[in-house]
C-alpha cells in the first residue's frame, strides 16, 4: 500500500495529511454516498478526533464506515 499526502483546508487553515490510497478512495465513495465532500468529512472528522493524529482518525473513520455496512 502506498502512501498519498494532500492538503486540506480545514476551519480555515491548510494542512496536510497522508494516508494509504485505499483510505482516500473509502472516504471519496462515503462523501459521493453522503453527497458531501471529502474535505467537510475530513473538517467533521477533525472535529471529533481527540488525542488521535488526524490520519489515524480518518482510518477509524473509514473501518467504523466498513462495519457498519
Amino acid at each position: 500500500m502506498s502512501s498519498t499526502k494532500r492538503s486540506i483546508t480545514i476551519a480555515g487553515h491548510r494542512t496536510s495529511v497522508s494516508v494509504e490510497d485505499e483510505f482516500w478512495e473509502a472516504l471519496s465513495e462515503i462523501a459521493d454516498e453522503d453527497d458531501s465532500s471529502i474535505a467537510r468529512l475530513v473538517e467533521t472528522i477533525d472535529q471529533s478526533r481527540g488525542e488521535k493524529s488526524l490520519s489515524a482518525a480518518i482510518r477509524a473513520f473509514v473501518l467504523r464506515k466498513a462495519r457498519s455496512g
